[in-house]
């Protein structure tokens, strides 16, 4: 088992870059599956990603990837079966269905592991599938979908999921007909796919919206396509210096627009933030404050991806903060993990967790048992007195490409252990 050795204490100084976004790399490299030679650049070099691919090559596509830029050829896609140990490695992995159903007109996959943060149903996938014109056959472990032909129509989400915004997008694509998704998820990383999708000669618009309208086509040409910055490694890289009491510059950081339910929450935390052309400034030279009462939400509300790292920060605040999970109900591995740590979190249930900051943190042994929960406990021992182990540090190579590495050019005594 990999894990970080950290001794914690130093200010963390410096300027680092953000690196290609996870969650828009991974539909990214799902729509490939429908065009024909795609080549995708800033694409992050994280264990995910290599799922992904390894894939794309079980379905009979040719990829070459160096780290950085993947080069697809979906000419030679072979089989619309989902392979079962990727797909139970990654919960994302579903979203290769879409593509797979627009492509073949069937695909079989197995149901999606990934972290545990609970119950996170692909029902709403597979109700916009059969609302394109799909069957849907379904045993205790998998998942078996037809279409004779897909046809376009309005898709009305009962909650604006991300994935399933995405999946339809991409399955509407070769449709016959105008697809209108109502009630679509409205993060940055669809907007990224609606940009790629173009790329290819897909007809989409709306993304950023709550209503997306997709225009299907026969077909689609090469594409070359740059992956937007990682919103949520910004966030993490901006909050290893809040909770150092440092100072970070940010590089490629992309539209600010996109960051800023997360660069808000660092002003209201007591930083000082300033904004430059693709790149965001961080000092804290005080110690941070609590929030009051805080919920994660949809975007543009403040991302579920980030609570964990918010939490991390909030141990150490001046003041109590409440925060409500409305997003994932088991999102709260990390807290009996920072309570290790000398965090005072009480949580009535696994939505609720009211965080009384404590003047400081000291060094144990804890276990990442989630992606973001990893990178809170790596924050957490960046601020604490003395060394923290994070074990597992598998779920953190998930999402963040060698952030020992990033932490270390900020001046952190963070060591990596395979």
């Amino acid at each position: 088992m990999a894990e970080y050795i950290i001794t914690g204490g130093r200010r963390l100084l410096g300027e680092v870059a953000t690196p290609g976004s996870k969650n828009a790399a991974l539909p990214i490299l799902a729509a490939a599956v429908i065009g024909r030679r795609s080549i995708i650049h800033n694409c992050p070099d994280i264990s995910d990603i290599r799922c992904a691919i390894d894939i794309l090559r079980h379905l009979g596509c040719k990829v070459f990837y160096d780290g950085n830029t993947v080069v697809i050829d979906a000419r030679s896609i072979i089989t619309h079966d989902l392979p079962r140990h990727q797909m139970e490695k990654m919960r994302s992995s579903i979203i290769f269905a879409g593509g797979l159903l627009a492509r073949f007109r069937k695909f079989s996959a197995y149901q999606p592991g990934g972290c545990h943060l609970g119950a996170r149903p692909i029902d709403l996938h597979l109700q916009g599938f059969k609302k394109l014109g799909a069957t849907i056959d379904i045993d205790d472990e998998k998942i078996v979908a037809k279409a004779n032909e897909l046809a376009g129509g309005k898709i009305h989400l009962a909650n604006p999921s991300v994935g399933a915004t995405q999946n339809i997008m991409i399955a509407a694509a070769l449709a016959d007909g105008v697809t209108i998704i109502e009630n679509a998820a409205k993060e940055p990383e669809i907007v990224d796919l609606q940009g790629f999708m173009i790329a290819m000669g897909a007809k989409v618009s709306g993304a950023g919206s709550s209503t997306i309208t997709i225009e299907g086509v026969h077909e689609l040409r090469d594409a070359e396509y740059t992956i937007m910055p990682d919103r949520i490694v910004a966030g993490t890289y901006l909050a290893a210096a809040a909770i150092t009491g440092g100072a970070i510059r940010l590089k490629n950081t992309g539209a600010h627009y996109n960051m800023r339910p997360i660069v808000e929450k660092f002003i209201d935390l007591g930083t000082f933030v300033t904004l430059e052309d693709n790149a965001i400034c961080l000092s804290a030279p005080h110690r941070l404050h609590g929030l009051g009462y805080i919920t994660t939400s949809p975007h543009p509300g403040f991302p579920t991806d980030m609570q964990p790292q918010l939490m991390a920060m909030l141990a150490i605040a001046h003041g109590n903060t409440t925060i409500e999970e409305t997003l994932f109900e088991s999102r709260d591995k990390h807290v009996p993990e920072l309570a290790k740590m000398g965090a005072k979190i009480a949580s009535p249930d696994s939505r609720f967790f009211h965080i009384q900051g404590a003047p400081s943190l000291h060094g144990t042994t804890v276990e990442a048992m989630d992606l973001r929960g990893g990178a809170a406990l790596v924050l957490a021992g960046l601020a604490a007195h003395g060394q923290t182990i994070v074990k597992n540090a598998c779920y953190v190579e998930r999402g963040y490409a060698a952030i020992q590495n990033d932490l270390q050019a900020l001046g952190a005594n963070i060591t990596y252990i395979s």
